[in-house]
């Protein structure tokens, strides 16, 4: 019998030897560390995930230190990569862990997505890579969890888990259904979103970076990683109880 590692006599409590043990043989692939993926990353490995490949092309920015995980005076302009992967094997030393300091796109998803993947989780905010990852990934076979917009929001009780059918009131959501449809998906992703109604108009900004021009949202710094955490603890819960 598998033999709690000490980190995690705590969850063992919760769950079970049989439950550390099924959470130690599960692989989860997540894209991008940023507000929302830098959490949910940590939420795995700290529930005790066995394997986990992680991808992410991005430094760190000191804009980036009011949500995101790795981000501190200390790491500006240190590759978010190579923090989380120090961190998680701090965390896990016998975790198996793959990671990518590349910009994941529709030309190399497939080399960079494994095919054994218990969970994909897209943590990305370029919207023709997300729907490129979630729609490859549920053609392959692979189980598929998405974030929708997490700035522009302010109140935690709004966070709200469903499939991606079920969204309502996230404009990135509403995105996402159309761009789906038109590949045949409607169904099958599960979802972390708010409902709540934008809480500052958009300002006209956009930032260029690799593969996309984006609009630039406020942001505060519980809701990227409510929303990291909460992906991460529905994936945890659905591979203890499959």
């Amino acid at each position: 019998m598998m033999t709690t590692p000490p980190q995690f006599e705590r969850t063992g409590i919760l769950i079970g030897p049989a439950g550390i043990a099924r959470l130690a043989g599960k692989h989860v692939f997540v894209a991008g560390l940023g507000g929302v993926g830098s959490y949910c990353a940590e939420a795995l490995a700290r529930a005790g995930i066995g394997k986990l490949t992680l991808i992410d092309h991005d430094t760190v920015a000191i804009s980036n230190i009011n949500r995101q995980l790795p981000a501190l005076l200390s790491t500006v302009g240190s590759n978010k990569i190579d923090l989380m992967r120090s961190r998680i094997l701090d965390i896990n030393p016998a975790c198996v862990l793959t990671t990518h300091r590349v910009f994941l796109n529709t030309e190399n998803m497939e080399l960079y997505v494994p095919g054994d993947a218990d969970y994909v989780i897209d943590c990305i905010d370029s919207l023709n890579c997300k729907v490129a990852l979630v729609a490859s990934s549920l053609k392959r076979g692979l189980r598929v969890a998405s974030s929708m917009g997490a700035g522009n929001r302010l109140d935690p009780a709004r966070i709200r888990l469903a499939d991606i059918s079920k969204t309502e009131m996230c404009p990135l959501a509403r995105i996402m259904r159309k761009r789906l449809h038109r590949v045949g998906i409607k169904t099958g992703i599960l979802t972390v979103f708010s409902d709540e109604l934008p809480y500052a108009p958009l300002p006209p900004v956009a930032v260029e970076g690799p593969g996309r021009a984006r609009a630039v949202n406020g942001t505060i710094s519980y809701m990227p990683p409510l929303f990291g955490l909460m992906l991460a603890g529905e994936v945890v819960r659905r591979l203890l109880t499959e």
